[in-house]
């Protein structure tokens, strides 16, 4: 691989790696400063907040609070939430909303002009605040694209992939990212960089998140010497359509929210006995479907009665992707199992969202708050990505000079040749991924989670671009940290430690050399030996 070469010798003011929500917003927060946007896809393409079906989180009815939508995610979130980030979340979500219909969201109203509320799995009120029933990612990312290609203090710069930190010890400096089909990376040097990179979905064979989520910004802030916290808790959404595509379509928790059931083949509902019924909290709900699905019986979302006609009318997404794979949701029940949705862990940040890099900031599904603990209250996604990047917006105008008049220079785009599509490492991903699901997934056990991370990093010496061996890395980092928590507690389930312990209840902290510490002694341990010995021939690259 050729050394970066720097675009210009222009420094941004701040770059941030991300063109889905949390960026959008960031940027828009940060105007009139300029502010360089890395995208590896148009933006609002290829953005897990655009797939978001459920709506934002906030407490803006008269009934409602701040205190008690607290509650509820603390309750939630076992035993691990930081309770002065949740509060702070909470309390700052209607002047987030109160932005978002600034920039054109249109969010549902009643006939008086009131926002309109709908409830989802936990929480105690309604308060989902939504966009025609099941499509709120998407209208929030158009009015937010729209709001940014408008904006002049902007400069987007999409397909290209970030890659790597360039720091200066504790000191990040920029961004190195690669044009996609392109050798050459190119050196984006900064004053401030931003991860908003997203989530680590597409480590998973099945997964409700686009490729773009592939943990890259995890694996970039850990390699330049970061904290990442809370990595083994990922929460598998409970109902994915069950219907063999990549990335599978989701079944809108508001669905169970407006009473529809959930059913094994025999028109069981095997919710029935659980507190909360199929309302439950969507780890019970991702293992208790898991289980039907396991034992042969089926695992099924019966909208019958409950929707029923009204169907396309109120979740026209759900409604369409069903039809695309041959059901109708009005007269059929629809096949559904866990996919992974969501990672609570990620860069560790401070309510600010400053890492423990100087330079470097994150917020969205790549950092880790403490806003969700070890299981995610639905609906806070959103709200956790525009609270916390206003406030990494205003952290850094606190931070730094006034800013300059918004000018760049050309950006080289001197064309290399494409590289050669390496079948080695397509194959290594395929591998990643069912790796990830089968002993990093739903149930986790100490021989599986050590088996995985053994042929991960087996799996990583036959790779040389920089972005599938951080992608390894995630995985890495994931798997090791679900070994060490020899216990059950939220989304993180060990079959072998079926428990909660109180030993455990606190956050998991991990470093680089924390890692490789455990990925070391599983890789020679008699487990790990024997998984990569049964691993297919890599082949050449």
């Amino acid at each position: 691989m050729t050394s970066p070469r720097p675009v210009t010798s222009h420094i941004d003011d701040v770059v941030i790696l991300g063109g889905g929500l949390t960026g959008l917003f960031c940027a828009l927060k940060l105007a009139p400063r300029p502010v360089t946007i890395l995208s590896a896809s148009p933006i609002g393409e290829g953005a897990s907040s655009a797939w978001a079906q459920g709506g934002i989180a906030a407490a803006v009815s008269d009934e409602d609070s701040a205190a008690a939508h607290a509650a509820d995610t603390i309750a939630v979130g076992g035993g691990l939430c930081e309770e002065k980030i949740v509060r702070l979340m909470t309390e700052e979500a209607g002047d987030r909303v109160r932005d978002l219909l600034g920039y054109g969201v249109p969010f549902d109203m009643d006939l008086e002009g009131r926002l309109q509320l709908s409830r989802e799995a936990a929480h105690s009120m309604n308060r989902i605040v939504r966009v025609r029933g099941d499509m709120a990612g998407r209208a929030i990312m158009d009015a937010l694209v729209a709001a940014v290609r408008k904006t002049p203090s902007i400069r987007v710069v999409e397909g290209y992939l970030g890659e790597q930190l360039q720091h200066e010890g504790r000191i990040v400096t920029g961004v190195l990212a690669r044009r996609r089909g392109d050798r050459e990376r190119l050196a984006f040097p900064a004053h401030a960089v931003v991860l908003a990179s997203g989530g680590i979905g597409h480590l998973y064979a099945v997964t409700t998140n686009p490729p773009e989520a592939n943990g890259q910004g995890l694996a970039m802030a850990l390699n330049a010497g970061a904290v990442i916290a809370d990595a083994e808790f990922v929460q598998f959404h409970p109902t994915a359509l069950n219907v063999g595509r990549d990335p599978a379509p989701l079944a809108s928790e508001a669905l169970r929210g407006e009473g529809a059931t959930l059913i094994n083949a025999d028109g069981r509902r095997f919710m029935a006995e659980v507190p909360l019924k199929d309302l439950a909290s969507r780890d019970v709900v991702a293992r208790a479907v898991f289980a039907e699905n396991l034992a042969g019986r089926g695992a099924f979302l019966d909208c019958r009665e409950a929707i029923g006609e009204s169907f396309a009318d109120r979740f026209p997404t759900v409604h369409a992707a069903c039809l695309e794979a041959g059901i109708d949701p009005v007269r059929q029940p629809i096949p559904v199992a866990p996919a992974e949705h969501y990672h609570m862990g990620g860069v560790l940040t401070d309510a600010n969202g400053r890492t423990s890099l100087d330079n470097l900031w994150a917020a969205g599904e790549v950092a880790s708050t403490g806003a969700h603990g070890a299981n995610r209250l639905a609906s806070n996604s959103l709200l956790e990505t525009v609270v916390f990047a206003a406030r990494v917006a205003e952290d850094i105008q606190n931070q730094m000079p006034n800013p300059r008049t918004a000018h760049w220079p050309g950006i080289d785009d001197h064309i290399q040749e494409p590289s050669r599509r390496n079948e080695v490492e397509r194959e290594a991903i395929s591998l990643l991924r069912r790796t990830m699901a089968d002993g990093v997934g739903v149930v986790r056990t100490a021989e599986g989670l050590t088996a995985a991370l053994a042929v991960i990093d087996a799996l990583e010496t036959r790779c040389t671009r920089r972005s599938i061996r951080n992608m390894m890395t995630a995985g890495k980092t994931v798997a090791a940290a679900a070994l060490l928590r020899q216990e059950s507690r939220g989304s993180h389930s060990r079959a072998d430690y079926p428990q909660e312990d109180a030993a455990f209840a606190r956050r998991s902290y991990l470093t680089a050399s924390d890692v490789a510490a455990v990925v070391r002694e599983a890789a020679d341990s008699e487990i790990g030996r024997k998984a990569v010995a049964a691993l297919p021939a890599g082949g050449e690259g």
